[in-house]
This record gives structure tokens, C-alpha cells and sequence, in this order.
């Protein structure tokens, strides 16, 4: 991998130190804003609907309670991308032996995905509600947005942090309109912000509106975001940095505060206080609000849910490259990775429309929710050692009482987790009577197995004081010494041949590279049907015209002096030249990268990707 910062394509690509006064504290802000959309998607919107519409105001105090724990770990994420220079799955990866990073990188990924969905069934029901489009084909359009995540990132940070902002002015826009429409009870909303018991179905929604809201995925993308922006690494400019993080992370979460609070109210005064306690769906709200309001808080309604759909689809991305890029070391094309993460959310949307009918999006959504929530613990440990860590954080490492906030943040968490996991598991078990087999096989052993885990999470930075002393979580190793090095002399260097302009500049950089000591192979690849088929048996104009002009390239460098052969591949252009470069003595490959551009790179630009990864050589790639 070239580079080790995280997001590398927009790392450090604002810099607030060529601004003064209110515009440097501007420059800072951005990253929280990014974060925030996260909790205000389409997955906040079906638990707050189903909580506001089942409990009335009730349960206000868990929203209160899951932004201040949002509000708390958000801001120890921000600190330690500030500080370390780390995204949290960079610092896990170096924390944490191999074994654990990858059911961590697992449990991330699976957590991205449920928010993923959550996306697309959202993005799906407001084009259904707005333009009537079926829900099945509305799922299948939300795979486009691919495309709008390659422009904004093209664009650069400011230009996607502004995209953002815009969606969500859009949704605060429009539940500031419903607000004034539904005309809520204020007393009973002041009531609401008062504790009650978590039983039952109370339970099961609370965990939703906590993993909406805390969100684990965001966690990793803040660490990461908070990096694009250029500070001075002194103790002055990181404690300005954080500073100023901190302000925007305020702001920015309770503006998200605010927006899931309106819409649980929304629900509770449109719903609960009109005998409607059961509305489930969000297709179920849209339609209640116009027979109860006529048709402008309906029409608002759909264009904040689409807003917020396709903002939260651009940070999940992001998240996912992040988790990606610091488990694994592993980095793949954006788009490929958007729309591997895209169709692995698609398939269970498909499968309930098809197999249960579009009436169970809803329970779908919230239980995406619970699954982050349930996956939130993993993500909250290690960045609570981390930033407790003395020894990494000097003295930028947390006070102790936000340390024993933090924990108590993380076993509240924790315990209301495993409380739900016990007693679904347990109704499952009723539920399904003489088939409670499998639960015993495949699900409780599995959840013993992710409690051990979290266990070890929990239980080894304790345990463990090996290497601590030298133990470091830096993104890479030390640099080598290169007091050895010897310099490589190339005897066969392969020469990439298409025939077109291009060839001089390859030619001219095969030649700088072994000068007239070595020999050099031309290739050339003839891709027609006949070829693919018939192989060096091919005898088409296309290969006769070919071979010749390669004997004219050999014929004038063997006039200059140089010791050159060549030689014709067939078929596919990358596994042909591979295949040619493998079976012969070519110790150096040259080939030419022609600056495409769009739908070409994707075409062009995977053959050298391809034939790099499959011969054994090294390889330049000279662009013109």
C-alpha cells in the first residue's frame, strides 16, 4: 500500500493555518457534520417512529441518554485520530493480534452493511412515496449512488462536507415545518426526559435508538475524518485542534439530537395521542400524516427521508474503506468497494420484499439498528484504552472522569445488550418449538463465541504487559537500513507494444532502464475473436500486419545497437502478457498507462492492475 494515512485521498487536505480569526475555526469544522447523518438516517427514523408511536413521549430519556454517549466517544475518536495520527481501526490492528482483527474487521463490516441497508430501504421508500416507484425497483436504483460517491470524492473534502450539509439542512428544514403542523404537548414531552423501566418491546426499541444513534461504524470514520484537516503538530496546535473538534462535535450531534427528538415527538403527537400505537412503518407515518395533516408534512416527510439516505450512504462508504484499509491493510477501489457493501445490504431488502412482503421493511430496519448496537461494544473498548493510554496519548491522554463516564457508557451498553440477546434468543427458542435445534447449533454458540471475544477485548490490555515498553501501534514499521543496497541489473526487459504514440515513450524508459548491456522482448498482444479462439494458429490480417511492424520496431533498435527480440500473445491482453512474461527469462516489464480518464480507466487501467498482480517481475508503468 503507497500510503499509510488513513483516508490518503483527502488526508490533510484542508489546512486551517492559512486562515485567521473565525475562518480558522471554520476550517475546522466540517468532519462532526459528516459524522452527524449518521443519526439522523432512515434506520433513527424507524425506531423513533416506532417508539414515539408505542410509548408516546417516553422514551425522550434514551435519546438524551444515546446522544450524550454519542456526544462522549465521538469526541474521544476525534482525539485520537488528533493526537496519534490513527483512525481507530488502524490503532485495533496494532493493539490486538491477527486472530481478533479479523472477526473485528467481520463485525464492522457487518454493522456497515446494516447501516447500508438501512439506506437503501429509506432511499427506497421516499422515491416510493414521492414518485410511486415500487419498492423493488427502488432498492435496485439506489445501487447508482456509486456514482455520486466517485464525484464527491473527486471533488475533495469541502465539496463532500458541503453535499452533506445541504442534506442535512433539508431534513432539519423539514421536521422544523412538521413540527409547527403536528403541535405537540410540550408538558408531556418535559415528562418524557424522566427515566423509566426498559422491559419487552421497550427494551428491544431502545437498543435500535441506541445503536442509530451511538452508531459503532462512526467511531472509525471520525478518528479518520478529523484528519483531513493540516494542523501544527506542536502541544499548542493539538490542543487547539481538539478544542475545536470538540465544539464541532457538540453542535453537530445535538443538531442530530434535535432531529431525532422531532421526529419521535412527531410520531407521539401524530400517532400515540391519536390512538395510532402500533405504526410500525414508515410508509404507515407517510400516510397517517396526510389523512391527519393534508399533504405538506407527507410531501416533506419523503424528501427528508431521501436527504438523509443519501447522506448517510457517502459517510457508510467512507467507514467502510476506513475499517478496510486499518484490519486488513487492504485497499480496493472506492467504487468496488461501494458496490460490493451495496449488494451485500441489497440481498436481505430483496429477500424480504420477496419472501414476506413489503409491510416487513419496517421490523428490517429496526432490527439493522439493533445489530449496531449489538456490534457497538467492540468498537467502544478499544477506543477507550487507547485514549486512557498515558504511554500513547503523553499528556493528551483523557481526564479520569471522563474515563469512568466512558466506562460506564460502555457497561450500560454492554448489560442492555446482553440482556436483549438473552431474552430473544429465549423467545426464539419458544417460538419456534420443535425446531429449537438449531438455536442450540448455530445461534447460542455463536453468541457465546462473540461474548468470549469481547471478553478478551475487555480482559488482555489488562492481562498482557508484553513488549509494552517497545509496543507500538504506528500504521507501518520502522524505516530499513539501506547502507546494503544493491542496485538491480536487469538482463531481459520486456517492452509492451501497441502500436500507437504511446510506444516511443515505453520504448524510450525500457531503454533508460538497461541500456544497451541488456536484451529486450517486445509484446504484443492480438486480441481478435479468431485469436482468442484459435490462438499462435491464427493466421487473420490483424496478425500477420502485426508481426511485421513489430520487425520493423526490432529492425531499427537492433540499428542503434540494442540486442532485441519479440514475440505475439493472444486473447486477453492482460493474461496473455502475463503468461508470456512468466514462461520466459524477462527479469523487468515496461508498459504504458495512456492517462484514461472515467469509464476507460476502469477499463484500461485493469489490465496493468491485472498483470501486475500475476507476473513476478517488476513492473514501470510510464504515463505519457
Amino acid at each position: 500500500m503507497s500510503n499509510s494515512e488513513s483516508l490518503s485521498e483527502v488526508h490533510g487536505s484542508v489546512d486551517p493555518n492559512a486562515k485567521k480569526g473565525w475562518r480558522r475555526i471554520f476550517a475546522f469544522l466540517g468532519p462532526a457534520y459528516l459524522i452527524s447523518v449518521g443519526y439522523m438516517d432512515p434506520g433513527n427514523w424507524a425506531t423513533d417512529i416506532a417508539g414515539g408511536s408505542q410509548f408516546g413521549y417516553k422514551l425522550i430519556w434514551v435519546l438524551l441518554m444515546s446522544n450524550l454517549i454519542a456526544l462522549l466517544l465521538q469526541s474521544l475518536s476525534a482525539r485520537l485520530g488528533i493526537v496519534k495520527g490513527l483512525d481507530l481501526a488502524q490503532a485495533s490492528k496494532k493493539a490486538y493480534p491477527k486472530w481478533v482483527n479479523l472477526p473485528l474487521y467481520i463485525l464492522a463490516q457487518i454493522a456497515i452493511i446494516a447501516c447500508d441497508l438501512a439506506e437503501i430501504i429509506g432511499m427506497a421508500i421516499g422515491l416510493n412515496l414521492l414518485f410511486g416507484i415500487p419498492l423493488i425497483w427502488g432498492i435496485s436504483i439506489t445501487v447508482l449512488d456509486t456514482i455520486l460517491l466517485l464525484f464527491l470524492l473527486k471533488k475533495g473534502m469541502r465539496s463532500m462536507e458541503a453535499f452533506i450539509l445541504s442534506m442535512v439542512f433539508i431534513v432539519g428544514l423539514s421536521f422544523l415545518f412538521e413540527m409547527f403542523i403536528v403541535e405537540p404537548n410540550f408538558k408531556d414531552i418535559a415528562k418524557g426526559f424522566i427515566p423509566s423501566e426498559l422491559n419487552g418491546s421497550a427494551l428491544y426499541i431502545a437498543i435500535g435508538i441506541i445503536g442509530a444513534t451511538v452508531m459503532p461504524h462512526n467511531l472509525y470514520l471520525h478518528s479518520s475524518l478529523v484528519q483531513t484537516r493540516k494542523i501544527e503538530r506542536t502541544d499548542h496546535g493539538i490542543k487547539e485542534a481538539i478544542k475545536f473538534n470538540f465544539i464541532d462535535t457538540a453542535v453537530a450531534l445535538n443538531l442530530a439530537f434535535f432531529v431525532n427528538a422531532a421526529i419521535l415527538i412527531l410520531a407521539a403527537a401524530a400517532f400515540y395521542t391519536n390512538g395510532h400505537h402500533e405504526v410500525a412503518e414508515i410508509q404507515d407515518a407517510y400516510k397517517l400524516l396526510e389523512n391527519i395533516f393534508g399533504t405538506a408534512a407527507p410531501t416533506l416527510f419523503a424528501i427528508a427521508l431521501i436527504a438523509s439516505g443519501q447522506s448517510s450512504t457517502v459517510t457508510g462508504t467512507l467507514a467502510g474503506q476506513i475499517v478496510m484499509e486499518g484490519h486488513l491493510n487492504l485497499r480496493i477501489e472506492p467504487w468496488v468497494r461501494r458496490l460490493l457493501t451495496r449488494m451485500l445490504a441489497i440481498a436481505p431488502a430483496f429477500f424480504t420484499i420477496l419472501h414476506y412482503g413489503e409491510d416487513s421493511l419496517g421490523g428490517l430496519l429496526i432490527l439493522s439498528q439493533v445489530v449496531l448496537s449489538l456490534q457497538l461494544a467492540f468498537a467502544i473498548i478499544p477506543l477507550i484504552y487507547f485514549t486512557s493510554s498515558k504511554r500513547e496519548m503523553g499528556k493528551f491522554v483523557i481526564k479520569t472522569w471522563v474515563k469512568v463516564l466512558a466506562w460506564i457508557a460502555a457497561i450500560t451498553i454492554i448489560i442492555l445488550n446482553i440482556k436483549l440477546v438473552i431474552d430473544e434468543i429465549g423467545q426464539w427458542i419458544v417460538e419456534a418449538g420443535s425446531d429449537s435445534i438449531w438455536i442450540y447449533v448455530f445461534v447460542i454458540p455463536i453468541a457465546i463465541a462473540l461474548g468470549l471475544l469481547l471478553l478478551y477485548i475487555i480482559l488482555a490490555p489488562l492481562l498482557s504487559n508484553k513488549d509494552k515498553k517497545h509496543r507500538s501501534i504506528l500504521p507501518h514499521g520502522k524505516a530499513l537500513n539501506f547502507q546494503d543496497l544493491a542496485i538491480p541489473e536487469y538482463k531481459n526487459i520486456g517492452v509492451s507494444i501497441d502500436f500507437s504514440e504511446h510506444d516511443k515513450t515505453v520504448i524510450r524508459h525500457a531503454l533508460m532502464q538497461g541500456g544497451k548491456t541488456a536484451k529486450y522482448t517486445l509484446i504484443h498482444i492480438v486480441e481478435t475473436a479468431g485469436a482468442t479462439y484459435h490462438q499462435q494458429n491464427v493466421l487473420d490480417m490483424e496478425t500477420i500486419s502485426d508481426e511485421d511492424n513489430l520487425k520493423k520496431y526490432a529492425e531499427r533498435l537492433e540499428s542503434m545497437g540494442y540486442e532485441v527480440q519479440y514475440t505475439i500473445g493472444y486473447g486477453s491482453t492482460a493474461s496473455a502478457i502475463a503468461k508470456i512474461v512468466n514462461g520466459s527469462r524477462i527479469d523487468f516489464l515496461v508498459m504504458g498507462a495512456h492517462g484514461h480518464k472515467g469509464f476507460k480507466d476502469l477499463i484500461f487501467g485493469s489490465t496493468i492492475n491485472t498483470v501486475r498482480h500475476n507476473v513476478k517481475v517488476p513492473v514501470l508503468v510510464v504515463r505519457d
